[in-house]
């Protein structure tokens, strides 16, 4: 079966870049996904989305992406529930403050409305907060949260109305590649010769990248989320909190308070079994930021995978030397955020030859073999 794109991954990336190469008039695109759309990464995100980035580029992205979600119901018939309560993240040391204030002037340069407050204002705005160890806190009132499956079945829903085909149940076994370029993907229900993949594969996408003699370096980590009881001790309007040394975050969820940490011990894997253990360690983190929180009882957890690069910033684009190969992956955990306009530029790749709306070069691949890294900090 010929077919014009084919996209590997029904993630909100996949289903967002489908939509958008659709609305772009290529309606000749097919979406792969092993199991079902959003079962991965997608359905188990936290839903933050924020302006506070460290990188231009990841800012440029999500300067595009939020008024997507500001205006998601008249765009896609649909609600996401998106809560713009913004982002409280904070800094407790000399070096944290010294790189916030640098992230706030480049920010601000770009037109991003952030606020640096003191620890007296964090804590009028979240009670409850301990601040007498923090220097100073950065606050978005654009940033906030939104559901990501709704998201991804509303992004699904409009491709399909345009025309776009999305199998699920269909996991890739092989690409082939022939002459230096993409001729093929092959899966367990049949062939299909193709002109464009995109990998938006999430965590596996470097294993789909081997499939076609590429290597991507992107490694999968476990990342866990836990969900108290009804809780009454913090505002209904909470802002996403972002603890930022112990990388530890928290928000509502419904009645109850969302709240998780990274990990940075754990070795990369496709793991995502809940490790109850490590609750203690979130716990004792939580209690020594929001001592409220020792009231609270944890009702639920869940377990996801961040697809994540050494610079923790996403590989967007073509992979050189092999034409018709297009990657979207290694988010690092801000894939949800940006979906909307990732899905717009690689669209305008793949139809145009060029991404004019954000410039993509930083987020090239080629960066890994120039050795032009730059950090992006702002990660949890």
């Amino acid at each position: 079966m010929a077919q014009r794109v084919v996209i590997i991954g029904g993630g909100v990336t996949g289903l967002s870049i489908a939509y958008h190469l659709a609305r772009a008039g290529e309606r000749d695109v097919v979406v792969l996904e092993r199991e079902q759309i959003a079962s991965g990464a997608t359905g188990k995100s936290a839903g933050g989305i924020r302006l506070q980035f460290s990188e231009a580029v990841n800012i440029q992205l999500a300067q595009r992406s939020v008024p997507v979600f500001e205006r998601f119901p008249e765009e896609f018939g649909a609600e996401c529930d998106f809560r713009q309560y913004g982002y409280l993240i904070l800094a407790a040391t000399e070096d944290e403050e010294a790189l916030f204030r640098q992230n706030v002037q480049l920010q601000r340069s770009l037109g991003v409305p952030v606020e640096i407050l003191s620890p007296e204002e964090a804590g009028r705005m979240v009670p409850g907060l301990r601040t007498d160890d923090l220097r100073l806190a950065t606050f978005c009132p654009k940033d906030g949260y939104a559901d990501p499956y709704s998201v991804a079945m509303a992004f699904a829903a409009a491709a399909r109305r345009l025309g776009v085909r999305i199998l699920e149940g269909h996991a890739v076994t092989g690409i082939e590649v022939r002459d230096g370029r993409v001729v093929g993907v092959q899966t367990a229900q049949g062939p299909f010769a193709v002109d464009v993949v995109v990998d938006a594969a999430g965590a596996w996408a470097a294993e789909i990248g081997r499939m076609a003699g590429l290597s991507l370096p992107i490694e999968p980590y476990r990342r866990q989320v836990f969900v108290t009881e009804p809780f009454t001790e913090l505002p209904e309007r909470l802002p996403m909190v972002i603890d930022f040394y112990p990388h530890f975050y928290f928000r509502r969820e419904g009645p109850g308070i969302l709240f998780g940490m990274t990990d940075l011990a754990e070795p990369p894997s496709f793991n995502t079994n809940m490790d109850w253990t490590f609750l203690e360690k979130v716990v004792e983190q939580a209690l020594r930021r929001v001592p409220p929180l020792a009231r609270a009882s944890v009702r639920r957890g869940w377990a996801g995978l961040y697809d994540t690069t050494p610079d923790s910033n996403p590989i967007l684009g073509r992979v050189p030397g092999l034409e018709g190969f297009v990657v979207a992956a290694g988010f690092s955990g801000h894939g949800f955020m940006l979906s909307p306009a990732v899905g717009e530029c690689l669209a305008e790749l793949i139809v145009t030859g060029e991404s004019k709306a954000v410039d993509l070069t930083p987020l090239s691949i080629n960066r890994f073999l120039s050795g032009a890294l730059r950090q992006e900090a702002n990660i949890i």
